[in-house]
């Protein structure tokens, strides 16, 4: 086990892995992550949970970008809820559902990614730092799948509203 990681870190690890694994899921078989099945309903916990243990996470010193970062996650999931469950959005609440919580998978695996390049393999890492030219290179192919996915989710959701 990494020494650099401690019980907190170690929980925090195993359950943003259980959030990694259901988002993807959902979105292969679903073709979304939604509220109204188990699947989106263990991404969303988990990853709330993973968010919420984040913030007692400091491995560069203190509060810094990761943060700030799950802190958009945090609200991409609120909205996302929001969506599904009430009425707030209107007519555009299934595209806002959708797209905030593809949104929040998409925050996640930069998460996952920056994590995984910067640690492995343990004796020498992937990515030196967070600026890696392999981590920019990871974070753009994951925006680019964002948006690709997002795009397709949106389209599919017009030819079902139809």
């Amino acid at each position: 086990m990494n020494p650099d990681l401690t019980p907190l870190g170690i929980f925090h690890t195993a359950l943003s892995i259980v959030a990694i694994v259901s988002g993807a899921i959902a979105l292969y078989r679903n073709k979304q992550i939604t509220l109204n099945n188990r699947l989106g309903q263990v991404y969303v916990v988990t990853t709330l949970i993973t968010c919420l243990t984040a913030f007692g996470i400091f491995r560069h010193g203190g509060f810094g970008p990761g943060h700030w970062l799950t802190v958009v996650t945090l609200v991409t999931l609120l909205v996302g809820t929001l969506a599904e469950k009430s009425t707030v959005f209107g007519g555009v609440s299934a595209y806002v559902g959708v797209i905030s919580f593809s949104f929040s998978f998409f925050l996640s695996m930069i998460f996952t990614v920056t994590e995984a390049l910067t640690r492995l393999p343990p004796e020498q890492p992937l990515a030196a730092n967070q600026e890696a030219p392999i981590l920019l290179a990871a974070r753009g192919i994951l925006l680019l799948a964002f948006v690709i996915g997002v795009f397709f989710q949106v389209r599919r959701l017009r030819t079902v509203g139809s």
